[in-house]
């Protein structure tokens, strides 16, 4: 059950440097936002005196905890590549520049293996120039890596560069390394500020309404998903089969399948599905091809893990390494239409890479610098071991052991699963 305590971000200490914002409204500290904005469940809480569950509301303060004149901050991002990261990375330097008059910005390269000299890799200045132009290229121009290091290593080296702030950029493993980072910087007691900014396409991120990256991800696999069901619908018993991102959460599979408005089926890790059988995906596409000639199948990498065998692998974060499902669902389909004597052809598209290295979105790209620009004002406030996010509209300030203490996944018997089951009218394969 969490507590209202659970949602209060640390503070390096009290801030007593004038910022040199000169903008017309400031936050104050006192600012919250509620989470659950559902008028019964507010209504319940306020009626029997019950706490409500607040987040701090994020935007900048007419008090620094840091003095620009002396502050040095840094930026790294890690695990795998997610359109916005290198918008994110500019937002930051230039927020930290012209805003704040920040000169000192360092680029922390490949992850936090540039946090490990032992790695070999040379931490260079962010300059303007060096920025100019990156938010129209994909990936990140910093390098990324995955896996963990020693957090006293990295703290050692933050130190000996004299960094005062610490922006990690990437998903869940991040984000915990940037707690473990900021752990070891309270264990020392120094004043030096953690930041998580949340990437990941996966849109996996508990109590924000969505990851930047997300839209643009979506985007480009609904034009996958359009050139599979033209293949689909150009051949007798045609079957597009398409495999998305989405390893523990299937929201790339589902939000496609939607703004395509052409799948017929979508598989998520959220749903289990059985192959056969009565109520089995195979019997039931079978005769769908009976009935239409042709199919769209979407299926989310990591959905019918259950069906595989463990692969016993491990990748650098420690995470197992998935079966291939799409394959595997490309060779069961064939399997099970030859011995049922049905013609077909089928066409299989893993455009996964392709997805997560464009460039960001319009939409995207503005979610970017605002997520970039109100973690900086937290950070300049002294805050830390904190993630920004969007919730119910406002940017707020989420501590990083809430936002790693789960992943947000697609409720089975939800909304938003009735929503795909309506639009696709497939039914649940148990």
């Amino acid at each position: 059950m969490l507590r209202p305590e659970d949602m209060v971000v640390r503070s390096l200490g009290t801030p007593s440097f004038p910022t040199p914002l000169q903008i017309p409204r400031f936050i104050d500290d006192g600012a919250r936002v509620v989470i659950d904005v559902e008028y019964d469940s507010l209504a319940a809480k306020f009626a029997g005196n019950e706490p409500v569950l607040t987040l701090e509301n994020a935007g900048p303060r007419r008090q620094l905890f840091f003095n620009p004149a002396d502050t040095t901050a840094a930026i790294v991002t890690c695990g795998g590549l997610c359109p916005g990261l290198n918008n994110v990375i500019q937002a930051i330097v230039k927020q930290l520049h012209f805003q704040y008059g920040i000169k000192r910005i360092l680029g922390i390269p490949y992850g936090y293996e540039g946090l490990n000299p032992a790695k070999g890799h040379v931490i260079a200045p962010l300059t303007l120039e060096r920025v100019r132009g990156i938010d129209r290229v994909g990936g990140t121009i910093l390098g990324s890596s995955r896996g963990n290091q020693d957090p006293v290593i990295m703290v050692d080296t933050l130190i000996s560069h004299g960094v005062n702030i610490l922006f990690a950029v990437g998903g869940d493993g991040t984000l915990r390394g940037a707690k473990a980072i900021a752990d070891e910087i309270e264990k020392r007691r120094l004043n030096i500020a953690v930041v998580g900014v949340p990437k990941t396409i996966d849109n996996d991120i508990q109590y924000i309404d969505r990851t930047f990256g997300f839209e643009t991800a979506v985007a480009i696999a609904t034009e996958a998903l359009h050139g599979a069901h033209a293949e689909a619908t150009s051949a007798a018993n045609g079957i597009g089969l398409v495999k998305l991102m989405g390893r523990d959460s299937g929201y790339i599979a589902t939000f496609a399948g939607l703004a395509s408005n052409e799948a017929n089926y979508v598989l998520v890790p959220e749903v289990k599905f059985t192959l056969r059988g009565e109520r089995g995906f195979l019997p039931h596409l079978k005769e769908r091809l009976h009935r239409k000639k042709h199919a769209l199948i979407v299926v989310a990498e990591g959905a019918g893990q259950e069906l595989m065998p463990d692969t016993g692998e491990r990748d650098a974060s420690g995470n197992r390494k998935y079966g291939d499902v799409g394959l595997f669902l490309k060779k069961e389909i064939e399997t099970y239409l030859k011995e049922e004597k049905v013609p077909f052809t089928l066409k299989y598209i893993d455009p996964s890479y392709i997805i997560r290295s464009v460039p960001a979105s319009a939409d995207d790209a503005v979610s970017c610098m605002m997520l970039a620009q109100n973690a900086v004002h937290g950070a300049m406030s002294g805050k830390t071991n904190f993630m920004i996010g969007k919730v119910n509209s406002y940017y707020v300030y989420v501590p990083i052991e809430l936002a790693t203490a789960s992943r947000k996944k697609i409720d089975p018997t939800g909304y938003l699963w009735s929503i795909v089951k309506e639009a696709t009218g497939q039914p649940d394969f148990v």
